[in-house]
């Protein structure tokens, strides 16, 4: 996805125009015609002719009309410096929420994943392109490469996709096929062997007991394990195409365009799953125990960004071109209501939740945005307005400890 840059143009030098001024009339005081009216404190003005004007008398009016330029641009300067004065305060009121975190890595590097040790919540782990592994020690205040050995084997440049902790246990994926795994939060990694027929890239992982976890890829395989990944076993019975491929005449518009990857996968904490079609014309569901993914059409015109749970269990979309919707209730459905939001025609790329009234959207070029009432409206927030970068993912560990990715390297922290 390309960057957008602006220009801000406040910056910009303003051009006066002098006015424009009659070209048989000037301007002349009424205490100059009447000695009674000098002793008044006001006077009024009335036009005769230039022609009837002495010389010196022009040249004060041209003086008196340099003279009005010089205090109006001086006037205006006063008032654009008190702007850029109230524009600065606002910034940095806007920026209360969030602070940038700057990172020693590459330009260009675009972050994916973010977690944390529970046992131990200062102690994190930050995933990117570019082979990029990234840990902290202060709770996400400073950063530094980390680097693994097991991981660097091979002339691979990985894209580590996924992170997870339960416990000291941890888990990341990457493209191309790459697993990692941790028994003592992260202090060293063991590369756990792969099958070559695994279907896709793994995309996703989830910790989710004592030498557990779940896998998903980009073709909609389900995958779990319980003794440290030496074995998997597949929890649905079919890739997404299989399925397509029975239920492509069942009514799901856009089916027989489906490429056979995913463009986006989230998990609720309860194991449900919703993923987007790669060209965003229908997305998919799965529940714990289902067999297959269960395919639905978008409810809206506009195709389809990016889906994921709300902390109510029901269901956020976005379509591309910055628009919001909510799911009716909090089951599954496929009916959905549009929410007003102000994306400036960006598109928003993710919705995190911090609690199940307040929430954080954000997109590119730098777009925020929150709701304190659970998504029923939105306001922006400007604290990445000057950010030229687009803002992949919203991460909330807990109600205090919040991390917005970007790309080009761009990791903003939640300070509450």
């Amino acid at each position: 996805m390309a960057t957008l840059r602006f220009t801000d143009c406040s910056n910009l030098t303003s051009t006066f125009f002098r006015p424009s001024l009659p070209s048989l009339y000037a301007a002349k005081s009424r205490h100059s015609q009447n000695p009674q009216n000098r002793n008044t404190s006001t006077g009024s003005c009335t036009f005769v002719p230039r022609a009837s004007l002495q010389p010196h008398q022009d040249d004060q009016f041209s003086l008196s009309r340099r003279r009005f330029i010089a205090d109006t641009a001086a006037v205006s300067l006063s008032i654009h410096q008190l702007v850029g004065f109230e524009q600065a305060a606002r910034s940095e009121e806007a920026l209360s929420e969030w602070e940038r975190v700057y990172l020693p890595i590459d330009p260009g590097v675009v972050l994916l994943d973010i977690a944390f040790v529970p046992d131990d919540p200062n102690h994190g782990f930050l995933l990117g392109t570019r082979q990029t592994i990234m840990e902290t020690k202060d709770g996400g205040n400073t950063w530094a490469p980390r680097s693994i050995p097991s991981a660097e084997d091979e002339d691979f440049n990985y894209r580590f996709n996924s992170i997870s902790f339960k416990g000291k246990e941890g888990w990341i994926v990457g493209k191309p096929a790459i697993l990692l795994y941790t028994s003592d939060a992260g202090e060293s990694w063991e590369r756990i062997p792969l099958s070559a027929q695994l279907p896709g890239d793994m995309v996703y992982i989830k910790a989710t007991g004592e030498k557990s976890a779940e896998m998903v890829t980009d073709e909609g395989a389900i995958y779990v394990t319980s003794n440290r990944g030496y074995n998997w076993k597949a929890a649905v019975q079919e890739t997404v195409s299989a399925t397509l491929n029975r239920t492509v005449s069942s009514g799901i518009s856009g089916a027989s365009y489906y490429t056979g990857t995913f463009n986006t996968v989230n998990r609720s904490p309860d194991g449900r799953y919703v993923a987007v079609s790669s060209r965003g014309n229908f997305y998919l569901t799965w529940e714990p125990g289902q067999p297959f993914w269960q395919p639905h059409n978008r409810a809206v015109a506009r195709r389809i960004q990016n889906m994921g749970w709300r902390a109510d269990g029901g269901l956020w979309l976005l379509v591309r071109g910055g628009g919001l919707y909510l799911s009716k209730g909090t089951g599954l459905t496929e009916e959905f209501e549009e929410v007003p939001v102000q994306s400036r025609g960006f598109g928003i790329l993710d919705v995190g939740y911090r609690s199940q009234e307040e929430a954080w959207a954000a997109g590119g070029s730098g777009i925020l945005l929150r709701t304190t009432n659970g998504g029923k409206s939105w306001i922006r927030d400007k604290a990445a307005d000057n950010i030229a970068a687009n803002l992949y993912s919203v991460k909330f560990l807990d109600d205090k400890k919040g991390f917005v990715l970007g790309n080009d390297g761009v990791l903003l922290r939640y300070l509450g």
